[in-house]
């Protein structure tokens, strides 16, 4: 029995360490809201990025008149940031690497994407969309309040209000479906 109480306690002891180890790929960190590191944020932000440009691209082409005006914003907002974000790296303010493709996951959403026509594509869309921008608020919001980074923490809590629209706008979008 003393010995499970021992174990108890070392578990969850670890866990925010291994949290915070594990990245934000696991989605531990952001149910505990920790903080990500300052890699884990820059790589998140700039593949988030990456998939709402080109997941942008082809609602332009492949939604409806609702979708195709968030899209033009979400092309436009996320190009903005993701050339902010390659600024404050490249300035050596932020010490971190950028990737240059999409992860596995956000690559096969995008897959998914581009298979989808009509209201399936829609559906498909609105959906990824909400579930994007939710956790992109989360993570911001954890950035911006306990990150490492000052510039990077200045940042994110510069870029939250958008975001925060971004995600009203999307819920409309699902609602509107």
């Amino acid at each position: 029995m003393k010995r499970s109480v021992i174990m108890l306690g070392c578990a969850l002891l670890a866990g925010p360490a291994f949290a915070q180890s594990a990245g934000e790929t696991t989605g531990v960190s952001s149910a505990l809201g920790i903080s990500p590191s300052t890699a884990d944020f820059v790589k998140e932000v700039a593949i988030s990025d990456m998939f709402e440009i080109e997941a942008g691209k082809l609602a332009q082409a492949k939604g409806n008149a609702d979708e195709k005006a968030f899209a033009l914003q979400m092309v436009s907002d996320h190009t903005k940031t993701s050339t902010e974000l390659k600024g404050l790296v490249s300035d050596g303010k932020v010490k971190a690497e950028l990737p240059t493709a999409l992860d596995v996951s956000h690559q096969s959403k995008l897959d998914k994407l581009r298979r989808e026509r009509g209201k399936d594509f829609s559906l498909e869309f609105n959906s990824m969309q909400a579930s994007a921008h939710k956790g992109a608020v989360s993570l911001f919001e954890r950035y911006a309040k306990s990150g490492d980074n000052p510039d990077l923490k200045d940042w994110a809590g510069q870029t939250l209000p958008a975001l925060k629209h971004h995600l009203e706008m999307a819920q409309d979008l699902s609602r509107k479906k």
